[in-house]
């Protein structure tokens, strides 16, 4: 049985994921040129930079710079990503839309390779991190799983360790008495499949009927809109993406990894569908090719290159 949402909400990831694993350098401008188109597009979010070691992420050495440049436009959110204490505690020093989380990972090994910590050293961290959040007054919206859906140091991922994450998600949430939207399932390294999409998502509904559940779905393998579209009918309503399907995770131990589904692709599709984004379509596709003005390099997304339908007339 289809259950298609009305509309969906889009959580735009391109400055982040995309610039991360770029081998650069960009320009620090140019990458505030690129948010700032993002913003005029009617996207109501965009995580535009990582408070990482610079070291390990030299293209997110100027994220504090990229905050501060940014002219923000009323109604849309500006976002920063941290993974430990001291990425938030730089976070905090910026002009930016700062949105508590908690933040685990299904595969131990991969939180050792992306955090640095294991996943008692992980829970520890996320309750600093609640402190901080409260004293900070920041809100907390969602939690987050990664590695939902497959590892590709661990390999499969039993969805009993992805529901006992959940699990253990909504009992920190529940002891800082803090109340979540819901939770974010992540397929960090784009293991994910359909029926995967079915497993998983119907397994962690199964225990919790009424927790909305979002989806940050790399697109590694090629499945990445097959997989939302299997999502979409079971009710999933709210994805991160990655305009012009720019990125990757530095950490995911793979060297064909790939950024998030693309932002475009995705709109194109909702669309089609008959379901609302409330984002531009053409103006995106203008933001999906700066961005490989931006890079220098061709870059996956389909309906950039393709266009969209729009010069056909409407539809039937």
């Amino acid at each position: 049985m289809s259950d298609l949402p009305r509309s969906i909400r889009i959580h735009e990831e391109g400055p982040r994921e995309g610039f991360q694993i770029e081998p650069g350098p960009i320009a620090t401008q140019r990458k505030i040129e690129f948010v700032e188109a993002l913003a005029s597009t009617g996207l109501k979010q965009i995580d535009c930079v990582s408070f990482v070691n610079a070291q390990k992420v030299p293209g997110m050495a100027d994220a504090e710079q990229v905050a501060a440049g940014i002219r923000k436009v009323p109604g849309v959110r500006y976002t920063g990503l941290w993974l430990n204490t001291k990425g938030l505690l730089r976070a905090l020093e910026t002009q930016l839309d700062n949105v508590g989380a908690i933040r685990v990972t299904a595969s131990e090994t991969f939180a050792v390779r992306n955090t640095g910590m294991n996943h008692e050293e992980t829970w520890a961290d996320q309750r600093r991190w609640l402190e901080l959040y409260r004293e900070n007054k920041l809100p907390v919206e969602w939690g987050y799983v990664m590695t939902a859906f497959g590892c590709n140091y661990e390999g499969h991922v039993p969805v009993s360790q992805v529901v006992s994450m959940v699990a253990g998600i909504l009992e920190l949430a529940n002891e800082a008495d803090v109340r979540l939207q819901g939770v974010y399932l992540c397929d960090t390294v784009g293991w994910g499949t359909p029926k995967s999409m079915e497993q998983v998502i119907g397994a962690v509904r199964e225990k919790w009927p009424d927790l909305p559940i979002a989806l940050h779905l790399h697109d590694t393998r090629g499945t990445g809109l097959a997989n939302a579209s299997a999502a979409l009918k079971m009710g999933v309503a709210q994805f991160d993406t990655a305009a012009a399907g720019l990125g990757g995770c530095p950490f995911a131990g793979h060297k064909g990894a790939a950024g998030n589904i693309c932002t475009e692709d995705l709109v194109y599709m909702c669309h089609e569908m008959g379901i609302e984004t409330g984002v531009d379509l053409e103006k995106l596709i203008d933001c999906a090719r700066l961005a490989e003005d931006i890079v220098g390099h061709s870059l996956p997304g389909k309906v950039m290159h393709a266009g969209s339908l729009k010069a056909y007339g409407p539809r039937c």
